[in-house]
């Protein structure tokens, strides 16, 4: 994961989510372990933000602006130019792309990874930002490549509002990327999942050490997400092996509130044979103070600013 990234990014940053916007600031506790040293998060009107990866996602820059200064002003951070962004689901994408053939030059590189792009995320090449990063090849050797996507004309209107804020945002990157940085470097001798929610269904990233070594995006009504979820599970038992597996699947992050931590647990004891360990913000390195806030609404900010120290 940190190959997409760079050191020396702020310990400031700000969530994007159909329904609310969070600014907040990080402080170090220690190695892994983070705080919030300000934050606050503001309801968004209804069809303001309407997160989609091909079409328009902010109805009114100039309203989002008002939000925008009401969470900088109540978190205490008017002053701060800096920050990371982590988008709302549905406005970014991710994937594995994966190579038939090891490409013979740099350039044929460019070409297949592109077009192996397109045709994951659905839109030409030339018209998204693609942040790609090799990770261990598959069972088979073929390399492997960890990869996100915005439309540069969708990331073009968030970059706008920020520019009218006086921000730089250094880096912008899809909500789910932002939320998994909190099983890296955890137990590295079992795979671990994260499972968040989203306005049409979840996202689902599996890594492996890590690594994200399977990456789903799941469109479904909400009466369908045990059954999905339960599909989900059963393909990690089916392709990763059973119980005796050294690396198996023992815990789960989940951020969203739309789902049944208890149900959760009878899923993944029926799929797998096993109760997954359904992970606190505190297991994952996360003090959240005694506040109204929310893990599902600053899982992703703060993990994106947690990037500032590594």
């Amino acid at each position: 994961m940190a190959g997409l990234l760079s050191p020396n990014f702020p310990k400031a940053a700000i969530g994007l989510e159909r329904d609310n916007v969070t600014a907040l600031a990080l402080e170090r506790h220690g190695k892994g372990q983070f705080g919030i040293k300000q934050a606050a998060t503001v309801a968004l009107p209804e069809n303001l933000l309407k997160p989609n990866f091909l079409e328009k996602n902010i109805a009114s820059i100039d309203e989002l602006l008002v939000y925008l200064t009401e969470a900088v002003r109540n978190a205490g951070l008017l002053k701060q130019k800096r920050w990371s962004v982590s988008l709302p689901s549905g406005a970014a994408r991710t994937a594995i792309l994966t190579l038939e053939n090891e490409p013979a030059s740099k350039e044929e590189l460019a070409q297949v990874l592109d077009w192996k792009a397109e045709r994951s995320f659905g839109a030409p090449a030339a018209e998204l930002r693609i942040s790609q990063q090799k990770i261990s090849p598959d069972p088979n050797g073929k390399s492997r490549y960890f990869a996100t996507a915005v439309k540069l004309t969708v990331l073009d209107e968030y970059e706008t509002a920020f520019e009218r804020m006086g921000w730089k945002a250094g880096l912008i990157l899809p909500r789910a990327v932002g939320e998994v940085n909190w099983l890296v470097g955890g137990d590295r001798q079992s795979d671990s999942l994260l499972i968040s929610s989203q306005y049409d269904g979840f996202t689902a990233v599996l890594l492996r050490g890590d690594e994200p070594t399977v990456v789903r995006s799941v469109t479904c009504e909400p009466g369908e997400i045990d059954d999905e979820i339960y599909r989900l599970l059963m393909f990690y038992r089916d392709r990763f092996g059973g119980g005796e597996n050294r690396n198996f699947l023992s815990k789960l992050l989940v951020v969203g509130k739309i789902f049944n931590f208890n149900r959760l647990r009878e899923i993944s004891a029926e799929a797998l044979g096993t109760t997954l360990q359904i992970l606190r913000p505190e297991d994952v390195g996360l003090n959240l103070p005694a506040s109204s806030l929310r893990f599902d609404e600053i899982a992703a900010p703060a993990g994106i600013a947690a990037l500032a120290w590594s």
